[in-house]
């Protein structure tokens, strides 16, 4: 295994490194009817520098997360964000003969991103050399939970035959899946079933580690269940898993969207704090990197006068 130099070691916690951020950076993409938009951001410093590939949710873009994307580059992570073709910043028509498949485009998009690390990690300055591509991660919030959960294992069941295809990548070691949708069938209202028909996932074969991130107030207009809906990618999936769900949290989980977005319904900076504490140390944990700020953020959660959230997990790596 790469062995990390002090600056990668210290991604926990304490004072951020400045980080540069190249976009967009265009990679070819045929058959998909237009080339993909990256945005890649690092620290300035440090080496061995494990990958996050980050999925945003529907009609997001690049521009996106910055709450989430900008703490993890601070803290030794390479991040990189395409923009999916349902972005706002895209405009498809609703008619566009792509709709239907933009699932399918999404994990597309993330599979083209790892087989082009080395033209992205190229287009920022003072990069290259200095990733490491043995530690890479997933990550996405609602959609593109989903997106990023394709590369852990999840499959997408067709509605009428019951199969699921098999997407998921061995180059992804762990995944932050942030208020991801749940079950499908009878789960969704008639009106998710209706128009989402991709909504209807199996996480029997989700084995690659993650952490599953929740609001206990995300009331989705998708499903019939409520909020525990979105807890689902933790409790049917198998293998080494960690489920964190936070008090008072709707669909925005505080503000990881973005800085002042109007998709924020539930402002608390307190939550986004706790995610974004929660989220380093489990990927550095996961991936590899070190194991004392994943035990630190579990005990201060465990031990506040005052939670903002709770915590579980199932023995294994992740836990």
């Amino acid at each position: 295994m790469t062995s990390l130099s002090d600056s990668a070691r210290a991604g926990v916690p304490g004072t951020p490194s400045p980080v540069v951020s190249v976009k967009p950076v265009t990679l070819e993409a045929p058959g998909r009817g237009a080339d993909l938009q990256v945005r890649i951001s690092a620290p300035t410093t440090g080496s061995a520098l494990p990958v996050i590939v980050f999925s945003h949710g529907y009609g997001s873009s690049l521009e996106g997360y910055g709450p989430l994307t900008d703490h993890w580059a601070g803290h030794g992570f390479v991040v990189v964000q395409p923009t999916h073709l349902d972005s706002r910043t895209v405009g498809l028509a609703q008619d566009d003969p792509r709709t239907a498949r933009l699932w399918r485009l999404r994990v597309a998009d993330l599979k083209r991103v790892l087989d082009r690390l080395d033209v992205l990690e190229a287009a920022v300055p003072g990069l290259s050399g200095r990733v490491d591509r043995d530690r890479v991660a997933a990550a996405g919030h609602s959609f593109g939970g989903q997106t990023a959960g394709n590369l852990l294992g999840l499959r997408v069941l067709d509605p009428v035959s019951g199969a699921g295809e098999d997407l998921s990548d061995p180059r992804i070691k762990a995944g932050v899946l942030l208020a991801t949708a749940g079950r499908g069938g009878a789960d969704l209202t008639p009106f998710a079933a209706e128009h989402f028909p991709f909504l209807n996932p199996s996480f029997a074969h989700m084995t690659t580690p993650a952490l599953v991130i929740t609001g206990d107030r995300d009331d989705s207009p998708l499903t019939v269940r409520g909020p525990e809906w979105t807890a689902d990618p933790y409790h049917l999936s198998p293998g080494a898993k960690s489920l964190l769900t936070l008090f008072g949290a709707e669909h925005s989980l505080g503000g990881i969207a973005g800085y002042e977005v109007r998709e924020t319904t539930d402002e608390h900076p307190g939550r986004v704090a706790l995610i974004q504490r929660f989220t380093r140390a489990y990927l550095r944990h996961a991936l590899g990197v070190e194991d004392a700020g994943w035990t630190a953020a579990k005990k201060e959660l465990a031990q506040s006068a005052t939670p903002l959230g709770r915590f579980v997990s199932r023995p294994g790596l992740a836990a």
